[in-house]
């Protein structure tokens, strides 16, 4: 399997609808910061919009544009204007809430939703993703029969016809088109030649691929740097230096945090020993890793089990 598919298998998303807004300029739609584990999405299906917050500077976005935050942080959607908006009247419609205001100035109609990572995999994903993903379903310069491009642009017509018409079994179809327009955001937006620093940047540089994809398949191997670094044929000096430009991290932290994912999701799903899992991920001291794990999960092993495991610990993610 690819980088992105082992990160999808590790962090199986689901996802939700939840408003459709109709809105007339001047108009605002502030977003304050989401529950843990959840990850809100817009996707703009006409009009124009401003995008605002998560550390970054405002971004415009165009109509088929999918802006989405890992980290769940609070942004602002509006019209640009700085205009005093009018004021929302909210509607539920099924199972899908109508936003709508009374301006007459440019229109623009916007989906909301959430997708919902597992618990085991929450610290990987933002880790290995930029605050705010910016993504279009037809960039420009791309010719409509690029398949990538095609693809993302039909997923989002499906979810606006699916919440227009709302159908028997709309609300389940929405559901499955919001998972897979994660997975589809993450693959275009990592196809970019300005792909975001994170996991899309180091899906794009060919030396380093090797070296994540080892991490992912065989994170039992005592990896030192050296080991890391054959993987890509480069030295260690350049493996790091790389790993910093692409993610800001070095290669250790990023194997810890794959480490710790594959710890979480095995201490839910199972009733292996914590010893035992731990050896699987490359942590030969039992001691060594009830200290990391509770260091970047902020419990014990035992805990996580006891709150997040049996059926619970993935269902629930």
């Amino acid at each position: 399997m690819d980088l992105l598919s082992r990160l999808l298998a590790l962090a199986p998303v689901t996802g939700r609808l939840e408003v459709r807004c109709h809105f007339g300029a001047p108009w605002r739609l502030d977003e304050p910061a989401a529950p843990e584990r959840e990850v809100p999405y817009h996707v703009l299906l006409s009009g124009e919009a401003v995008v605002d917050g998560a550390g970054g500077a405002p971004q415009v976005l165009r109509a088929g544009d999918v802006v989405l935050f890992p980290g769940g942080a609070a942004h602002v959607l509006h019209d640009g204007s700085g205009e005093r908006p009018w004021p929302v009247r909210r509607e539920a419609s099924d199972y899908l809430r109508i936003a709508s205001n009374g301006g007459d100035g440019a229109p623009a109609d916007i989906l909301c939703g959430r997708f919902v990572l597992p618990a085991a995999s929450l610290r990987l994903v933002q880790s290995l993703l930029p605050a705010r993903l910016v993504v279009s379903a037809r960039p420009a310069g791309v010719a409509p029969e690029d398949v990538a491009g095609t693809r993302l642009a039909r997923l989002v017509a499906l979810m606006r016809e699916e919440s227009l018409d709302q159908q028997p079994g709309s609300e389940t179809l929405v559901g499955h088109f919001s998972a897979a327009l994660f997975a589809l955001a993450l693959r275009f937006a990592s196809a970019a030649t300005d792909a975001p620093p994170g996991l899309l940047a180091l899906g794009r540089h060919p030396r380093l691929q090797p070296v994540v994809l080892a991490m992912f398949d065989a994170p039992q191997r005592p990896w030192t740097l050296p080991d890391l670094a054959t993987q890509a044929n480069i030295s260690r000096a350049t493996l790091a230096r790389l790993f910093e430009q692409a993610v800001g991290r070095s290669p250790a932290e990023v194997l810890a945090e794959i480490r710790m994912a594959h710890a979480a999701r095995a201490l839910a799903e199972g009733r292996r020993s914590v010893a035992d899992i731990g050896e699987s991920v490359g942590y030969f001291s039992d001691a060594a890793f009830q200290r990391a794990f509770k260091a970047r999960m902020g419990m014990t092993p035992a805990r996580w089990r006891s709150v997040h495991g049996s059926v619970g610990g993935m269902a629930e993610g």
